[in-house]
């Protein structure tokens, strides 16, 4: 999935001559966290969170503080054709939660972590009425193919597969997510065959 699926595009910004609040007064008009700085040539100039602008508004009242001393200077960008997965990555990286998306040197849209996580909730149909089945499989491809198909053969429909390693053992734990249906037969099925069903919900 591109960023551009995900993007808010033509994002709410504000120029670097305005002031602290009025960029606190945006932000909560609007109800932002994060808001672009660009120059009077709609180029990016810099990135500013409420929770900086919160800090120093006090600050620029009794001082000589004003936007562009608050801003992220030359902030972590992506592109619109970059891929979801690098987003979510950069994200985790630098412990950020949002960035400008740039496209031949303009600013096209804005990417938060509440967006990404919106794509992983949707992906992973956690908001959508399903069924649940976590097994413990080894690394075989053969037992993922042999689980996948007792699933489909006893009226399961797969929506998705999540897996991690499973702590202190050789084996994966793998989260198949089902349209709604009676998880007990399948359960029974797969531990007749030896498989262990750690959790099945309906």
């Amino acid at each position: 999935m591109k960023i551009s699926a995900l993007m808010i595009p033509d994002p709410i910004t504000i120029t670097d001559t305005a002031s602290i609040q009025d960029a606190i007064e945006v932000m909560k008009t609007n109800s932002i966290r994060h808001l672009p700085v660009i120059d009077a040539h709609q180029r990016l100039r810099g990135l500013v969170t409420l929770a900086d602008l919160k800090q120093g508004l006090i600050p620029s009242m009794i001082g000589d503080l004003g936007l562009a001393d608050l801003m992220i200077r030359d902030p972590i960008c992506v592109s619109p054709d970059d891929d979801v997965e690098l987003a979510a990555q950069v994200i985790y990286k630098h412990k950020i939660s949002g960035m400008p998306v740039i496209q031949g040197g303009k600013l096209v849209g804005i990417i938060t972590e509440s967006d990404i996580l919106r794509a992983f909730i949707d992906m992973m149909g956690i908001l959508t009425s399903s069924s649940r089945l976590d097994v413990a499989l080894d690394d075989s491809p053969e037992a993922f193919h042999k689980v996948l198909q007792r699933i489909n053969t006893h009226g399961g429909d797969v929506i998705n597969v999540g897996l991690v390693p499973r702590a202190g053992g050789k084996k994966r734990v793998y989260y198949f997510r089902l349209s709604t249906c009676k998880t007990a037969p399948i359960r029974r099925a797969l531990e007749k065959e030896g498989y262990q069903v750690l959790e099945a919900m309906d």
